[in-house]
């Protein structure tokens, strides 16, 4: 084996080992909440040493930083490609059933971003990080929606498309805080579909 084939099994060996500490993580940080728990937790639940942890991670809010932005840029992406199906002309409906869909994906998830909302109120630099984030999921809603004027006609009340932006994620928001509270996941889905439709709409395209 040449130095550059075992120099590529370290480095899968590494990825490996990091996604599922990422993956051990989540599991622990929804049933726990961020704060109970602990590095060794984490590497019990993943099967490693605690060195496997320290040679992906410095520390465990590093930890949670990263398994917050790889998921919340996988929802942004997946946004934004759902936004994207559309003809020019925006089929609201068909776009919030599938917008939805993506949107809502478990209590898990938001147990651990509710977390991370937490956190972030008590530092500054994870609070940017949450801020960034937010700001790239309505940058990819505003950009649909900037590419439909001319075709599809919005709300004035909403201003302009930043604005239809942030009112989808602010009505994102409060649904979920819902959900968190009765766990009640088609309901949820079913009042997202409502409130999206209203704001996006005269409301005369209500999805059935």
């Amino acid at each position: 084996m040449t130095t550059q084939d075992s120099a590529r099994r370290v480095t899968r060996r590494r990825v490996r080992t990091r996604a599922n500490l990422l993956d051990a993580a989540f599991a622990v940080f929804a049933a726990k909440g961020f704060g109970r728990v602990s590095i060794e937790e984490i590497c019990e639940a993943a099967g490693y040493s605690r060195g496997a942890f320290y040679s992906n991670f410095a520390t465990l809010d590093e930890l949670f930083f990263a398994l917050y932005r790889e998921r919340a840029d996988l929802i942004a992406s997946q946004v934004a490609d759902a936004l994207a199906q559309d003809r020019p002309d925006l089929d609201v409906p068909a776009s919030v059933d599938r917008v939805t869909e993506v949107l809502l994906l478990d209590v898990d998830w938001l147990l651990v971003k509710t977390d991370f909302l937490v956190h972030a109120a008590r530092d500054p630099d994870v609070a940017q990080a949450l801020l960034d984030h937010r700001a790239r999921l309505r940058e990819a809603i505003a950009d649909r929606l900037s590419k439909a004027r001319g075709h599809t006609t919005l709300p004035a009340v909403l201003g302009d498309v930043d604005g239809a932006a942030r009112a989808v994620v602010a009505a994102y928001d409060g649904v979920t805080t819902q959900l968190l509270l009765d766990r009640d996941g088609d309901a949820a889905r079913g009042w997202l579909k409502q409130l999206l439709t209203a704001l996006l709409t005269d409301g005369s395209g209500t999805p059935e």
